[in-house]
């Protein structure tokens, strides 16, 4: 299953890190290449014999060991890794990475890997649940950095709590997950659009809606994973920008405009996820806007850009456009007739009334609606959805999703 898969995987001096060996153990079995980097103070824990017996390749623990050949050793690990394993992860070294400290062979390499990493924590209950260990925490998900576990149970120390390794088969699992993922959108050009747009009023005002842009990151993300260049065009949110996804900031629905005839004629797919407002204030005030005594007061509101359209009317014939219906009512219905209009292969509609559906949650109900079908799905994660819809994505586009330019 792992085969010809590279994995790096460190060991440090928390007292799990017997379990290390197993999980060793079980990825050689699947036919993965394992090399073990070791701290000083894991090797008092687990003998290195151990790990290169395991993995039939020796340990790496000293930076300035001596060695037979001339790579250096911590970045051509770094090199040829596809993914960076530590186990377990002690409070310890996630500090020192969150800080961007590399004072021995295994903080070296982490820095200079461009591999996913995955630790797999383990500690002590109330080490976990530091301030300064979650702030730690944080910081490494924001960059990308992956976690499995930590489970909660008895720990060495006694205490029950969480801070307890994850078993060596999860942490494997989650390995083949990563590392076996489909590649089936390798060489294409994915753009997808998220979240909401901001409609000045005036210096301090402004009309929004409450997309979240979670729905939209979650495509972005899953993309990446797939193989995809993905191109991220969001408007303002509070979300980290998934690894390896090139992110375009926009504010307005004529930023978005602007932002997609710029960059649509060169995609393969557009996934148009994000929620541009369909009025803005027709003229914006230069200052504040005061209380008149209490008068009401009258916006007038013109007409944005119908970007979806707009990106429609411009569609290239290796092009797959995927558009998205927010509704009340009508669903099905509504989205048609804008997949027609909007020269879309796809829609994706759901009703925001509906628990677990709306904006802002972890999860949505959607339709999948083409000239030829409709597709309602259950209730799921939005990373699950996200992979829904690319599986109907890449089925409409039938051949290999080559642009022109680069065939």
């Amino acid at each position: 299953m792992l085969k010809g898969k590279h994995v790096v995987l460190g060991v440090t001096a928390g007292i799990a890190a017997y379990k290390a060996c197993e999980v060793v153990s079980r990825l050689s079995k699947l036919g993965a290449n394992i090399d073990v980097i070791m701290t000083q103070n894991a090797t008092k824990l687990v003998a290195p014999l151990t790990f290169e017996t395991l993995s039939k390749r020796p340990v790496v623990i000293d930076t300035f060991e001596r060695i037979e050949s001339w790579d250096v050793k911590h970045i051509s690990l770094a090199q040829k890794a596809d993914v960076m394993l530590v186990v377990p992860a002690t409070a310890n070294l996630m500090a020192k990475l969150a800080s961007g400290i590399a004072d021995d062979m295994l903080t070296t390499t982490l820095l200079a890997t461009k591999a996913p990493i995955m630790l797999a924590p383990a500690m002590n209950t109330g080490m976990w649940t530091a301030e300064a260990t979650q702030s730690n925490l944080a910081v490494l998900k924001d960059r990308g950095v992956l976690t499995v576990g930590p489970a909660s149970g008895i720990l060495a120390c006694g205490d029950i709590g969480a801070g307890r390794m994850s078993e060596p088969i999860d942490i494997v699992e989650a390995v083949i997950k990563l590392l076996a993922a489909r590649q089936d959108m390798q060489g294409k050009r994915v753009l997808v659009t998220a979240g909401p747009t901001v409609e000045r009023i005036d210096p301090v005002r402004y009309m929004t809606n409450d997309s979240s842009g979670k729905m939209g990151y979650a495509l972005a993300e899953a993309a990446q994973k797939r193989g995809a260049a993905v191109t991220l065009v969001s408007g303002p949110v509070h979300l980290p920008v998934p690894a390896g996804v090139t992110l375009v900031s926009i504010t307005s629905t004529q930023d978005l405009y602007d932002a997609m005839m710029m960059h649509a004629a060169n995609q393969d797919i557009i996934v148009q996820a994000a929620a541009p407002a369909d009025y803005k204030v027709q003229q914006v005030a230069d200052q504040k806007i005061k209380k008149q005594d209490g008068e009401n007061l009258i916006l007038k509101l013109v007409e944005n850009p119908d970007v979806a359209k707009a990106v429609g009317k411009q569609k290239q014939p290796h092009q797959i456009l995927v558009g998205f219906a927010a509704e009340t009512q009508n669903i099905v219905a509504n989205a048609q007739r804008k997949l027609q209009s909007k020269s879309l292969d796809m829609i994706v509609a759901n009703d925001v009334t509906q628990e677990g559906a709306g904006f802002g949650v972890d999860t949505n109900i959607v339709t999948l609606i083409t000239k030829d079908a409709v597709k309602p799905l259950e209730i799921m994660s939005k990373h699950e959805a996200a992979n829904c819809i690319w599986d109907e994505a890449v089925a409409l586009a039938g051949a290999p999703l080559l642009h022109p330019a680069r065939v």
